[in-house]
C-alpha cells in the first residue's frame, strides 16, 4: 500500500495508507520526490485553532459565517497534510498532450508517495526547468504572499525596510525588498538561526525582539526617522506594536501574517496615534487585487514562478531541515507544531 501523512487529531500526525485508482484520460501520475507543509494557516488548523473549523468565509457576503450542523472545516483522520510537492511523471493519460513520462513537475497537494492530477489546462501543474532546485519550487506558495506584501506596501527604490517574522514568507520578502531596490533591510525574529539565514541571503541588520526594543533600534538605525516600510509576517500583537514604534512618520505596514484574536500587548494610543501610520492588510490571493486590473493573483503567481525558476531567490536555507518521509509524522509534530524554532520551512524527502 502507498503511504501518506495524515492529521488524525489536533497536534497529532501519523503515516497512513491509501491506494491509487487508474488514471483517467486527462490525468498524469507523479511519483513524489520532495514535499513541504505550510507553516501558517495549515498549522492553525492542525492545532485546532483555525476559524475555518467552525466558520467559513462566504465570498458573497465577504464575511465569516457559522458552519451548519456537525460540519467542520477539517476532517481529522482523513486530512492529508502538506502544501506543495515535486516529483516525476510516471504515467500519462491518452488525452494529455502537454506532459510526458519522465518530466519533473511541481504542484499543490498533500505529503504522499504519489499524486494523480489533471494535466489538461492545469496552471498549477508546473514544469520545472532542469536547473531549478526543488527547494525553490516548494517555495512557490510563500513567495506569492511575500510579493503581495511587497507590492501592497508600495515599497520603492531607496526605501528603508524592516521584515518582521522570518518564516518562509518573511525570508523571501527580505530578498524581494533588496531586489526592489531597498537601501536598507532589517530583519526581526527571536530565532537566531532564522536571523542568520536572512543575513546570509543579503539582509543588512538583524534584531532579536525577545531581548531588544526593536522599534527603538529601527529608529536608531535610521537616524531617528524610522523605516519607510515594514512587512509584518509574524501576526503577533507585540510585533505589530514594535512595528508601529519603529515606522517612520507616514510610513506603511503591510500586514501579511494571518493573525489570531489578540489577547493584549497592542496599544494604539501610542505611536500609532501620533505618527500617522498606515496599515495595509495584505493577502495575495484576495481578488480583486489592490492594483486591479493591471495586477491580479495570477500575475503575482507568474512573477513568483519566474523569479524562482530563474534563481533570483535563494531558497536553499529556507527549506530546513529536510527529513525522510518515514520520519514525517514525528517531524511535523516536532519541527512545525511543538518546536518551530528548530526549522524555517520543513522539507520532506522520499527515498527509493
Amino acid at each position: 500500500m502507498l503511504k501518506q501523512l495524515l492529521a488524525v487529531a489536533p497536534h497529532k500526525a501519523k503515516i497512513g495508507e491509501y491506494s491509487d485508482s487508474e488514471i483517467k484520460q486527462n490525468q498524469v501520475k507523479v511519483k513524489v520526490e520532495y514535499a513541504s507543509p505550510k507553516h501558517g494557516s495549515e498549522l492553525a488548523a492542525f492545532r485546532g485553532k483555525s476559524p475555518h473549523l467552525d466558520f467559513y468565509y462566504d465570498d458573497d457576503w465577504r464575511t465569516f459565517l457559522p458552519r451548519k450542523g456537525e460540519e467542520k472545516g477539517v476532517d481529522f483522520g482523513n486530512w492529508n497534510l502538506g502544501n506543495q510537492w515535486v516529483g516525476t511523471i510516471t504515467e500519462v493519460g491518452s488525452a494529455v498532450k502537454e506532459y510526458a513520462v519522465g518530466e519533473r513537475v511541481c504542484s499543490y497537494g498533500g505529503i504522499r508517495e504519489t499524486h494523480i492530477t489533471n494535466a489538461i489546462d492545469n496552471y498549477y501543474l508546473k514544469k520545472m526547468p532542469a536547473k531549478m532546485s526543488w527547494k525553490s519550487a516548494v517555495c512557490f506558495d510563500p513567495a506569492q504572499f511575500a510579493l503581495g506584501g511587497i507590492r501592497d506596501s508600495h515599497l520603492r527604490a531607496g526605501d528603508k525596510v524592516a521584515i518582521i517574522g522570518l518564516g518562509a514568507i518573511g525570508q523571501i520578502a527580505a530578498q524581494m525588498a533588496k531586489l526592489a531596490g531597498a537601501s536598507y533591510v532589517a530583519v526581526v525574529d527571536p530565532i537566531k538561526n532564522r536571523r542568520e539565514v536572512a543575513l546570509r541571503a543579503g539582509a543588512d541588520q538583524a534584531f532579536d525582539p525577545s531581548i531588544e526594543d526593536v522599534g527603538l533600534k529601527l529608529k536608531k538605525a535610521t537616524e531617528k526617522v524610522g523605516v519607510d516600510v515594514i512587512i509584518e509576517t509574524s501576526a503577533i500583537e507585540q510585533a505589530l506594536q514594535q512595528a508601529l514604534r519603529g515606522l517612520a512618520y507616514g510610513g506603511t505596514i503591510a500586514y501579511v501574517g494571518w493573525a489570531r484574536a489578540f489577547k493584549g500587548g497592542l496599544d494604539l494610543g501610542r505611536e500609532a496615534h501620533f505618527n500617522n501610520a498606515k496599515i495595509v492588510f495584505s493577502r495575495a490571493c484576495s481578488e480583486p487585487n489592490p492594483d486591479y486590473p493591471r495586477w491580479s493573483w495570477r500575475r503575482i503567481e507568474d512573477t513568483c514562478w519566474q523569479m524562482l525558476s530563474e534563481g533570483k531567490l535563494n531558497c536553499e536555507e529556507i527549506i530546513n531541515p529536510v527529513i525522510p518521509f518515514e520520519e514525517s509524522a514525528c517531524g511535523y509534530e516536532e519541527y512545525v507544531d511543538r518546536s518551530p524554532e528548530k526549522s524555517v520551512k520543513l522539507g520532506i524527502e522520499f527515498k527509493d
